[in-house]
């Protein structure tokens, strides 16, 4: 797995009210036209907000207590393969995996895994979210 991070999910109580918010201090929103959810470009990595019930149960965790922080961790894989490659290497350096990767609704394959410290990652291949050589992210217009 190499060092790298590309998508930071935060959840809130009210998406309208954050994207406001990231908006106000001067951060574009990408793919505006998505209800649910709202991506800003952060250099070579992007912020995601997404409502903390919905992401609590995309992960499978509680939204509420130790099994849900608020937010997760992503890294995007250029494949399927390269999913289950991460997931797989990270439970065998010393990860919990707390969602095998599958098909996920919008239309990529995704899977979960908390670090030591209980921090979730989700290990995701995205067919819209294209990778750059150098491993960045770059969120279409």
């Amino acid at each position: 797995m190499q060092p790298r991070l590309t998508l930071v999910t935060l959840a809130t109580a009210d998406l309208a009210r954050a994207v406001a918010f990231y908006e106000a201090l001067g951060w574009a929103r990408s793919l505006k036209e998505l209800d649910g959810v709202a991506f800003f470009q952060v250099g070579g990595m992007a912020l995601s907000l997404y409502p903390r019930g919905a992401l609590a149960a995309d992960a499978g965790v509680p939204a509420e207590g130790n099994g849900f922080r608020g937010f997760s961790l992503a890294y995007n894989t250029a494949s399927r393969e390269e999913t289950d490659a991460v997931l797989a290497q990270a439970v065998e350096a010393g990860a919990t995996l707390v969602k095998p990767a599958q098909d996920v609704f919008w239309g990529g394959y995704s899977g979960y895994f908390a670090d030591p410290d209980g921090t979730l990652w989700e290990v995701a291949w995205n067919p819209g979210f294209a990778l750059l050589p150098d491993g960045t992210m770059s969120l279409p217009d």
